[in-house]
């Protein structure tokens, strides 16, 4: 498995959600973290483990809503059960058996910018380019 590519799959997730405006971009994100945390209830290989986890997603999507720190500690989270499902269980994508490694490398860079208060990659590098 390339180990660049999830980093660049990453990036291009954040400059994509730099086209939402706020409050919407947050709160969009909070959505896309609560989904994040069902990824695996079809089939995960956790049996009935795979629901608290639900749970404590949803609970962090919630918080979210308000704060981006949420949202960065809910892709964090997930980084972590992505690892358990590459060790123990089943991959994220049945067809691709690192599938659950490469979204836990690429989950630490969207948590990332969300603990910087997932901003504007766009605006930030048309102010940059400027004289």
């Amino acid at each position: 498995m390339n180990l660049v590519s999830p980093v660049i799959v990453g990036i291009i997730y954040c400059l994509l959600m730099s086209l939402i405006k706020e409050p919407h971009r947050r709160h969009f994100n909070a959505i896309m973290v609560g989904g994040a945390g069902a990824a695996y209830l079809s089939g995960g290989g956790f049996g009935p483990w795979e629901l608290p986890f639900v749970a404590l997603m949803a609970y962090v999507a919630y918080r979210g809503l308000d704060s981006w720190a949420f949202i960065g500690v809910g892709w964090l989270l997930h980084t972590a059960w992505d690892m358990a499902h590459h060790l123990k269980g089943n991959p994220i994508l049945p067809f691709y058996h690192d599938s659950s490694l490469a979204c836990a490398i690429c989950d630490p860079v969207i948590a990332l910018w969300c603990f910087r208060g997932g901003p504007s990659l766009i605006a930030l590098v048309r102010r940059g380019s400027r004289p």
